[in-house]
């Protein structure tokens, strides 16, 4: 049977509960509700696989499999160790020909030969599929390039010859002459044209690599896009109009929530990623403020949550903070979006020679080889797959139970009061479990009380919760803690669980 038509035994679940035992229906395959909100009984079905569960970005493949063997061939014998990590998606590439800023010379639909054939990638994508491991293409076409989109040579060029010829009038002649470029063309900065080749370029790939099998596809740096709303919702489109199955994910570096709405539009089932989260500001109180706003500027729109639409966490936040960043993006009501690396902690400026967007992934002491320095084990993947108490111990926690629990798949976000260190809230879903999530940002320990006023009367707090999980060593699991006075160590995040109670 095939992925695309495989029966999803959660939905059968969910379909053979009795009636009032069933969640309340949702618009979108999914329930989001910041504050207030009454349950109900009904029905609800995730509607897309990427609802389910965290995506997997590899952009630059070299890299992430190591310089020996980093090709599509290579990247398949890592399979194995993505299922480990319980992701549904891998986002991957670009890896099509892209000779530098040449716009004739690229080919969306080209495999770049120094990574492998198209028959490497198909084995892959059957090999990923067998594994239920969807795989996302970026196509962004100029990715070697000064720009992503081939505009700002012809922009430069444009400037310069403007910028000769004010010298040359400026030899006396008191004459104001308008040097308008390309005024008898299509546009007087001549850009369109290769926007539309551009365009077209994309259009012919998405045809070409939907027909080969791909489960959907990601383009960056958007923001660069004239007219960027119109040509992602013409992508997505074709994309969707495929199959329903298919992913469409816009990367923008903007952290900007008026440009980020602005792309996003009403576009349905497109995924954006953003800057949004790393403002500068990383305590309880701002992320709080971050999170609920973009919930409410987002409405119905399913969001996908990262620090950026390429880049490591570590890039963009504090060493001590990658544990509560990690629970953050699980637990949030939508798709989380890693890049390889997070997983373990890697750290960019920690390692020394290597560069800052393509970090070597650390898989064992061979990788050693590969940068300049001293290197402990339990940074690498072996290391830190021997010990519970790791940053890949707790991702692959975390990701197990954000796939498994209805409550942090679909369920209902209330975010509580507390101290200005600490961002809280509740994730509950009709009749099942419930989450409720405590970061502490602050570099001191914090007791507190949690203030519930914010939640509607069906969804109250117990007296005490238990821990399902802690991001730092020492907390026993099933440990029952009195909420009234609930006290978290520095940096400490907290996923607690409770029953429903009629």
């Amino acid at each position: 049977m095939s992925q695309d038509t495989e029966v999803d035994m959660k939905e059968v679940e969910l379909n053979e509960l009795e009636p009032e035992k069933q969640p309340m229906n949702a618009a979108s395959g999914a329930a989001v509700a910041v504050a207030g909100g009454a349950e109900k009984n009904g029905l609800v079905k995730i509607k897309r696989w990427w609802h389910k569960g965290a995506l997997y970005r590899i952009g630059d493949l070299q890299a992430f499999v190591g310089s020996d063997e980093g090709n599509l061939a290579g990247l398949k014998g890592h399979l194995d160790y993505l299922s480990t990590l319980k992701v549904k998606g891998l986002v991957l590439g670009p890896i099509h020909k892209n000779p530098k800023d040449d716009i004739a010379g690229t080919n969306l639909e080209e495999i770049d030969p120094t990574l492998g054939s198209t028959e490497d990638f198909d084995n892959l994508l059957q090999s990923a599929k067998k594994k239920s491991i969807r795989v996302i293409l970026d196509l962004t076409p100029n990715y070697r390039g000064q720009n992503s989109w081939f505009l700002p040579t012809d922009v430069t060029t444009v400037a310069t010859k403007v910028k000769v010829s004010v010298l040359e009038l400026m030899a006396g002649i008191r004459v104001i002459l308008d040097l308008t470029p390309n005024y008898r063309g299509q546009n007087s900065w001549f850009l369109p044209t290769d926007v539309t080749t551009v365009a077209t370029k994309v259009k012919d790939a998405l045809g070409f690599w939907l027909q080969a099998g791909v489960d959907g596809f990601q383009v960056r740096d958007v923001e660069n896009l004239k007219d960027a709303f119109s040509l992602l919702a013409d992508w997505q489109n074709i994309t969707s109009s495929f199959s329903e199955d298919r992913l469409f994910i816009a990367g923008t570096n903007s952290p900007d929530l008026q440009q980020i709405m602005s792309l996003l539009g009403s576009t349905k089932d497109l995924l954006l990623t953003n800057s949004y989260l790393s403002t500068p500001g990383f305590t309880g109180e701002h992320t709080k403020f971050l999170v609920t706003q973009y919930l409410n500027s987002t409405g119905s729109h399913w969001r996908s949550w990262s620090l950026s639409q390429a880049g490591l966490l570590s890039s963009f936040i504090p060493a001590q903070l990658l544990r509560l960043y990690q629970l953050l993006l699980f637990t949030l009501p939508g798709t989380p979006i890693f890049s390889y690396g997070d997983e373990i902690g890697l750290q960019v400026a920690a390692v020394s020679g290597q560069p800052m967007e393509a970090p070597v992934m650390l898989w064992d002491e061979s990788s050693f080889s590969n940068v300049s320095g001293f290197l402990s084990v339990n940074r690498t993947v072996k290391g830190q797959s021997e010990d519970p108490d790791s940053f890949l111990s707790l991702f692959r926690r975390l990701s197990d139970q954000r796939g498994k629990e209805r409550s942090l798949l679909h369920g209902d976000f209330h975010a509580l009061s507390s101290e200005p260190a600490l961002f809280s809230y509740v994730r509950h879903w009709d009749q099942n479990e419930r989450f409720l999530v405590v970061l502490n940002f602050g570099n001191v320990g914090v007791s507190t009380s949690l203030a519930t006023s914010s939640l509607p009367a069906s969804t109250s707090l117990p007296a005490s919760a238990d821990v399902l999980l802690s991001t730092q060593p020492g907390r026993q699991e099933g440990t029952s803690l009195t909420l009234e006075r609930l006290h978290l160590e520095p940096y400490e995040g907290l996923l607690l669980r409770f029953p429903y109670v009629a």
